[in-house]
């Protein structure tokens, strides 16, 4: 099955477009208050409403309140609730699909997945880093993704770019690939022949 690809941190309407002109399955709209590609939910409806039917739009929390979360999933379109934070598993009890992104250190950083299973859609590694929620471009050990599969569906990010998600790609088999600042002129804004580029590697394989 080919890989699915998903940029996050979309934040205008130009980059969506082209992000779905080159081939992208999912676009990623964070409503941390704390990123810098942070996108109120009022733009972020603009967007989705011009979005074709099959592309899936993803909000992205970070240790919000369920009712929060449900509130402005329910303003903007929303399909799938990805949660950035610390968040436990009783809180993945949405109608909606969910992902959980897990910040890998090493193979312990695994060791939630089992309690989250059966209650998300998929599950988005990231790299771990003390200061940011996502976005900090750099690579942790593939090794560790490819064995996380057992624990169900995949998404590989952190320190993704054009350059390495084919190899990463070949060497994990995920169900997804996730990108954000590999893929970006400056935060919270995309440089379109890399965006291109990734998504083009990330499906050839």
């Amino acid at each position: 099955m080919q890989v699915k690809v998903k940029i996050c941190g979309i934040t205008n309407i130009d980059d969506a477009m082209a992000a779905v002109e080159f081939g992208a399955d999912a676009l990623g709209f964070v409503f941390f208050e704390g990123s810098p590609r942070r996108i109120s939910h009022n733009d972020a409806t603009a967007i989705i409403k011009k979005l074709p039917s099959f592309i899936t739009p993803v909000g992205v929390f970070v240790d919000e309140t369920s009712e929060k979360i449900e509130k402005i999933a329910a303003w903007t379109g929303i399909d799938v609730i990805q949660l950035h934070g610390d968040e436990p598993p009783d809180m993945c009890y949405f109608l909606r699909r969910m992902i959980k992104a897990i910040r890998v250190k090493s193979l312990e950083s695994l060791d939630p997945l089992v309690h989250y299973k059966d209650r998300v859609s998929a599950f988005l590694l990231d790299t771990f880093s003390p200061d940011v929620f996502g976005g900090s471009g750099q690579i942790f050990n593939w090794d560790i993704a490819a064995y996380a599969k057992q624990f169900g569906r995949i998404i590989l990010a952190g320190g993704l770019t054009p350059d390495n998600v084919a190899e990463a790609t070949e060497h994990v088999r995920p169900y997804g690939v996730d990108v954000s600042s590999g893929v970006e002129s400056g935060k919270g804004k995309k440089d379109h022949a890399k965006m291109k580029l990734f998504i083009e590697r990330a499906k050839s394989v």
